[in-house]
C-alpha cells in the first residue's frame, strides 16, 4: 500500500509542465474575456436593441432547431441501435459526418440542396413559393443539420446501454413494438435524451459557419449571437465581448448540467 502511494504522488516534471501549459491555453483566453469585459455597462449593452434582437434570435432558433432534433434524431438514434440494417456502421458513419464537416461546407451543401435552384429547393420554390436560404428558417435548419448528431450519438448510447430485458418482458405481454418505445424504451434512456438535447442546443445556439453561408447574415432575420460577435469585432468590440460572455456562460452552464452525468458514465 505504501509503496502503491508513492508510485501514484510521483508527479514527473515532464508531465506536469506541459499539462500546465495546457491548461493556460486553455483557460487564459476565458479570463481574458472576463477581465476586458464592460462590467459596469453590460446592463445596457445587453438591453441594447442590436443585442437584444441577436439574442432573441439565437435563442429561438436553437429552441426550434432541437425540437427539430428531438423529433427526427431520436427515431434515427433508436434505429441505429436497434434496428437490424445492413450498413449500420457506414449508416453512423455518415450520421456523424458533420462533427467533423467545417461548418461552412455544411452550408454550401444546404445551399446546394435547399437554394432556389438546389436539388430540392427548386421544386420547394416553384410547387410553393418556398424559399429557405437567408430566412430564420434557413437558420433554423443550417443549426439542425450541425447539431443534430450531438443528439443521436448521445441517445444512441443511452439505447445501447439500457436493458433490453424490459423492452423483451413487455413484448412478450403483448405490447406493440410503438407501444414499448414510448412506455418502457423512452423512459429508460430519458437522461439520455435530455443531455443530448442540452449538447444538441447549445451546439445550435454557437452555430457560425452553416448559419451565415446558408442563412446569411440580416440583422432582425438571420442575424444570431455568433454572427453578430463577429459584426461587433469591426464596429463595438465591447458588444462583442458582451456576446461572448453570454455564449461563455451558456456553455459553462451545460457543462455543469451534464456533469453528474459524465461522472456517473465514468464511474
Amino acid at each position: 500500500m505504501t509503496r502503491r502511494r508513492a508510485v501514484r504522488g510521483r508527479r514527473p516534471l515532464v508531465l506536469v509542465l506541459p499539462a500546465l501549459f495546457a491548461l493556460a491555453f486553455l483557460l487564459v483566453p476565458l479570463v481574458g474575456l472576463l477581465v476586458r469585459a464592460p462590467w459596469r455597462s453590460m446592463p445596457d449593452r445587453l438591453l441594447d436593441a442590436e443585442v437584444g434582437q441577436a439574442l432573441q434570435l439565437s435563442l429561438v432558433t436553437a429552441s426550434l432547431a432541437t425540437v427539430i432534433c428531438l423529433i427526427l434524431g431520436v427515431p434515427l438514434a433508436w434505429l441505429l441501435a436497434r434496428g437490424e440494417l445492413r450498413g449500420r456502421a457506414v449508416l453512423r458513419a455518415l450520421v456523424t459526418v458533420p462533427l467533423v464537416l467545417p461548418p461552412v461546407v455544411g452550408g454550401v451543401a444546404l445551399l446546394l440542396v435547399l437554394g432556389r435552384r438546389g436539388l430540392v429547393g427548386q421544386y420547394l420554390y416553384e410547387w410553393f413559393g418556398v424559399s429557405l436560404p437567408f430566412t430564420t428558417a434557413g437558420v433554423v435548419l443550417a443549426e439542425a443539420f450541425v447539431a443534430m448528431p450531438f443528439l443521436v450519438i448521445s441517445v444512441e448510447g443511452a439505447l445501447r446501454a439500457a436493458d433490453p430485458r424490459f423492452e423483451e418482458a413487455a413484448a412478450t405481454l403483448g405490447a406493440s413494438r410503438w407501444l414499448t418505445f414510448r412506455r418502457v424504451t423512452l423512459p429508460s434512456v430519458l437522461p439520455g435524451v435530455v443531455a443530448g438535447a442540452v449538447l444538441c442546443w447549445a451546439r445550435a445556439l454557437g452555430e457560425f459557419g452553416a448559419t451565415i453561408t446558408f442563412a446569411g447574415n440580416f440583422p432582425g432575420k438571420t442575424t444570431t449571437m455568433p454572427l453578430a460577435v463577429y459584426l461587433a469585432l469591426e464596429t463595438d468590440p465591447a458588444d462583442a465581448i458582451v456576446l461572448s460572455l453570454v455564449l461563455l456562460t451558456v456553455s459553462v452552464a451545460v457543462l455543469v448540467a451534464l456533469r453528474e452525468r459524465w461522472i456517473r458514465g465514468a464511474a
